[in-house]
């Protein structure tokens, strides 16, 4: 079987989440939604969204790229909720049937 490669990164609550007022945390964020929706844009973003009903309150949500591990973590060191130690990530390679994300 034929496989595509993907990077996946898991987003989890960073050692600095604390560490923002709410008004702070809004600005942090609406930065990092654009991020992802600029990275969107240019193609790299395949898909990304929040985690709900999770038992580890840690894990955020996840981002799936299209650059392997390497450029997509060059990429995600750039997001403001990153840089800003409000998230931390996990980058590594997913595989899956070829063309099952068209």
């Amino acid at each position: 079987m034929e496989l595509d490669a993907f990077t996946f990164v898991l987003l989890r609550r960073g050692p600095r989440a604390a560490d923002y007022t709410e008004e702070e945390l809004d600005e942090i964020q609406a930065g990092h939604l654009a991020y992802l929706d600029e990275m969107h844009r240019q193609g790299h973003l395949v898909l990304s969204g929040p985690f709900r009903d999770q038992e580890d309150e840690t894990k955020r949500g996840f981002c799936l790229y299209r650059p392997g591990p390497e450029e997509t973590r060059s990429l995600t060191d750039q997001d403001p909720a990153v840089k800003a130690g409000r998230l931390a990530v996990e980058v590594m390679t997913w595989l899956t049937p070829k063309g099952a994300l068209g």
